[in-house]
């Protein structure tokens, strides 16, 4: 699974979402109660918050080592 921390740049991908497919930056990072992470998500447009990790990518560009990998 992938972890993204505050201020990286990702892509959501949430057909349910009106910022599917949009490049965002991570503005926060929340830990549930079952060790999970979920982001906050700004984009220009607006925000989305409760995002869990298995909907958002790498924003190409971002070095990030979590550009790949999306094991479960």
């Amino acid at each position: 699974m992938a972890d993204f921390e505050k201020d990286d740049s990702v892509v959501l991908s949430d057909e349910h979402s009106e910022f599917d497919g949009e490049t965002g930056t991570v503005t926060q990072v929340m830990e549930t109660m079952f060790g999970d992470a979920t982001y906050t998500v700004s984009f220009e447009e607006g925000t989305e918050q409760g995002v869990p990790a298995d909907q958002l990518e790498a924003a190409d560009g971002d070095d990030s080592e979590t550009a790949d990998g999306d094991e479960e």
